[in-house]
């Protein structure tokens, strides 16, 4: 069954009602089975567990067989342009500490790959209390929805001596958060692009960085792009 990440969304959150249950992490060895109770594990299990939920439900997708390149999944399995899918989880009582992508990683690939813009991201907070875990929401999101700016860049990224590591996500479901997330690709692209700018590593190389992604973006997708 091909399908969207939207329908795979709603198959998960409003058919099967994942939001709210439990379950636990169990290791045995002979007659010795035990209940794992530290987090070091529970987002790659919580991604295994969706491809074995996908299976089941006889869902079409591909696995990225390199678990440390962008996507984990693609919906789309004749065109890999379309139905990208990246799997992200995180403990709901510390909030969203993973990174969304290396920030020179990224940026490169959108020179020939800009249709990545578009990917979704399936993030699962869960909470873990003695050996059970409980998913506690799980949303559905682009880049642009997951990212904003800080005061140092415009672009909220992980920096350590001021070297930029990766580009990190806003707190999109609170209220309280200084930095509200982007309201289109266009705006974060704009932000991205500001960022590569200020940076010292990259402004010498930024000058036709946007233009370049603007148009490989236009070649894959056919929409041209206004970034102001």
């Amino acid at each position: 069954m091909k399908i969207t990440a939207k329908e795979l969304y709603k198959k998960l959150v409003d058919d099967y009602k994942i939001v709210g249950e439990i379950g636990s992490i169990n290791f045995k060895i002979k007659d010795l089975s035990i209940v794992i109770k530290t987090k070091d594990s529970v987002g790659n299990l919580i991604q295994e567990w969706l491809k074995a939920w996908m299976n089941q439900n006889k869902i079409e997708f591909v696995e990225n067989n390199n678990s440390q390149t962008f996507p984990d999944f693609l919906l789309d399995v004749e065109n890999p342009k379309k139905g990208l899918l990246e799997v992200k989880t995180f403990d709901f009582d510390n909030g969203p500490g993973f990174d969304l992508a290396n920030f020179d990683s990224y940026s490169n690939s959108l020179l020939s790959a800009s249709y990545r813009l578009d990917s979704d991201y399936l993030i699962f907070a869960y909470q873990m209390n003695d050996g059970i875990i409980t998913i506690k929401d799980i949303w559905l999101k682009k880049i642009w929805e997951l990212t904003c700016a800080s005061k140092k860049w415009p672009l909220r990224v992980q920096d350590k001596k001021n070297v930029i590591h990766n580009i990190r996500p806003v707190i999109w479901y609170s209220e309280r958060s200084t930095y509200k997330a982007f309201n289109s690709k266009e705006e974060f692209l704009s932000a991205l692009n500001n960022t590569r700018y200020k940076y010292p590593q990259t402004r010498f190389s930024n000058a036709h960085w946007l233009t370049n992604v603007i148009e490989d973006y236009e070649l894959h997708t056919g929409v041209s792009l206004t970034i102001e």
